[in-house]
């Protein structure tokens, strides 16, 4: 699940993280009200920035107004003028794609003096089973680049599970920055109190881009994005609170309710497949085919007539869809009550109306495979069999042709 920037930064500082002053607006007068509290305490210069689940907001455009996603300002009256030209514009960053984000909702705050921008991020290392801290002095540019062009410059330690983080650790990544004396100190503790942070909310990814040093050496971060593991948000009510569905793709939020694990894509052919491995596989044979899957669609192993129902009406629900391929192992359940869950599915009076030409192909492998494939073939309906993967997915090239 991702929050938003400010939600980001509420949490962080809940746990002893320094972040910059801020306040959430979503209309021009919670962000004038905001940089006048924020004036009210010292402040002289503003940010204001577009909250939406996306990075890149600094180097993005809004379509209307041409205006990138985050406006330094020297005035409570520039503040007025950059949410008035914000809010209610679309948003592209290189993370949203051409169609952008639309702006909801702003975050003002205080605008610090920057002496270096740096890194930091925490997440899994899949490849050892273990939470890696990365640091780096290029702060404000996008990881991916550091990566490929620099690599070197990308300092990373990792933390044994079972296991807190080490104070020679964090010392470490606090001297690869560069930082010394009080900043050092203060960089150390940064880097304990965010880990920590990091564990106690089941965070799936923490990205502080740009961590930054002032000139009167306080270590803080500038921006925060945060997600957090799907799967452990049942410990957290509070934070799962924070999910803004405004954000969300509408055919992942529908997917939810009925616990069907979907992701959208841009193809042509949606997928309905039992397992996140043989979705993968499934997407992986339609490409070779020619085809471009339109979504991965995971219904599980305990697949039935309800879940049929609801996979086909969210995967017809995204007009590019020109084939529907299902793909079911039968471990956990007999393909012979899948075959018998597909055909009442298409014979439902909703479902039948949106799939009158959309071609369905099955491919139905494991128990009672045979007496699917009968039920497939003496249905009388749009629906074509398939034995092996292989023809399922030559099929789906055939009608698309």
């Amino acid at each position: 699940m991702k929050i938003h920037e400010y939600q980001a930064k509420e949490i962080l500082k809940s746990y002893g993280v320094p972040v910059p002053d801020g306040i959430a607006a979503l209309t021009v007068d919670e962000a004038v009200d905001a940089a006048k509290k924020l004036e009210a305490n010292g402040a002289t210069l503003f940010v204001v920035k577009a909250q939406i689940h996306a990075g890149g907001r600094g180097k993005g455009r809004t379509k209307k107004n041409g205006v990138k996603g985050v406006i330094l300002c020297k005035s409570v009256e520039e503040v007025k003028a950059a949410a008035e030209s914000l809010l209610g514009d679309v948003l592209v960053t290189i993370q949203t794609g051409d169609e952008g984000q639309l702006v909801q909702r702003l975050y003002v705050t205080d605008g610090v003096d920057i002496e270096k921008e740096f890194y930091l991020g925490i997440l899994l290392d899949r490849a050892v089973s273990k939470n890696v801290i990365m640091v780096s002095t290029e702060g404000g540019v996008e990881i991916e680049q550091v990566a490929e062009e620099t690599p070197e410059k990308i300092i990373k330690e990792w933390v044994e599970p079972g296991m807190p983080l080490q104070v020679n650790q964090a010392r470490h990544l606090a001297f690869a920055l560069g930082l010394e004396g009080e900043a050092l100190k203060k960089g150390i503790k940064f880097i304990m109190a965010i880990y920590n942070a990091y564990l106690e909310i089941d965070s799936d990814m923490f990205e502080i881009n740009p961590l930054i040093l002032t000139p009167d050496n306080e270590i803080l971060a500038l921006d925060a994005k945060v997600t957090f593991d799907g799967n452990a948000l049942y410990r957290h009510k509070d934070i799962a609170e924070l999910k803004d569905e405004s954000e969300e793709d509408p055919f992942e939020l529908e997917a939810g309710k009925y616990n069907l694990n979907y992701i959208k894509l841009d193809g042509n052919v949606g997928c309905m497949v039992n397992g996140a491995g043989l979705a993968m596989a499934t997407m992986d044979i339609i490409k070779l085919s020619g085809g471009e899957p339109a979504n991965f669609l995971d219904v599980g192993g305990g697949a039935n007539v309800e879940t049929v129902k609801n996979g086909f009406r969210i995967i017809l629900d995204d007009p590019n869809v020109k084939a529907i391929l299902i793909n079911i192992f039968g471990g956990i359940v007999r393909c012979d009550r899948v075959a018998n869950g597909v055909i009442e599915a298409v014979k439902d009076p909703e479902i039948a109306a949106k799939v009158e030409n959309v071609p369905i192909i099955v491919r139905l492998q494991g128990t009672n495979a045979a007496e699917a494939k009968e039920i497939i073939d003496n249905s009388g309906l749009n629906v074509i069999s398939a034995v092996l993967l292989k023809e399922a997915a030559e099929e789906v090239s055939k009608v698309l042709a």
